[in-house]
């Protein structure tokens, strides 16, 4: 218990958690599995220790429950959850959450194009492909008529 108040094991590394605690886990409870990890009870997650020290110490020493039976006994050092979330921002805007979807299914989407095309599929994407070049050619070209915007704004300057 007082290896934990004087955080002997370490702070966790989320600002989020406001340098809490770190408790010693193992991720599994059969020696020689991987080494032992810390475990912050605030975002309830578990990281690689920085120290050189933990890297030579067994997790299955600590067993993966070490750290919930350890609030079992001592329930008053058991920290409150986090219900603040980080918000990705802009220059104090918030990102707007379409944007990281949009970003998020065009990686999928090429992804699954590359996947097929390694198969040797016909995937579909190809003339979606020389469309958008056609397209960016087009913005390219200023002889283009585009959508009109170029030239309303040119009038309007002519007319002054």
């Amino acid at each position: 218990m007082e290896k934990f108040k004087n955080s002997d094991f370490g702070k966790c590394p989320r600002v989020a958690c406001h340098g809490q605690s770190l408790l010693p886990s193992g991720q599994h409870d059969i020696a020689g599995q991987s080494t032992v990890a810390l475990y912050c009870a605030r975002c309830e997650d578990i990281y690689s220790p920085k120290s050189s020290r933990h890297a030579c110490i067994d997790g299955a020493y600590f067993g993966s429950s070490f750290a919930h039976m350890f609030f079992l006994t001592y329930p008053n050092l058991q920290p409150t959850k986090t219900s603040r979330r980080y918000e990705p921002r802009i220059f104090g805007f918030r990102v707007h959450a379409g944007a990281a979807l949009a970003r998020w299914q065009q990686g999928q989407k090429e992804k699954l194009a590359t996947r097929l095309i390694n198969e040797g599929l016909d995937t579909g994407f190809e003339a979606e492909e020389e469309r958008d070049q056609l397209e960016d050619d087009s913005e390219e070209d200023p002889g283009q008529a585009g959508d009109g915007i170029d030239q309303m704004f040119e009038g309007r300057g002519a007319r002054r």
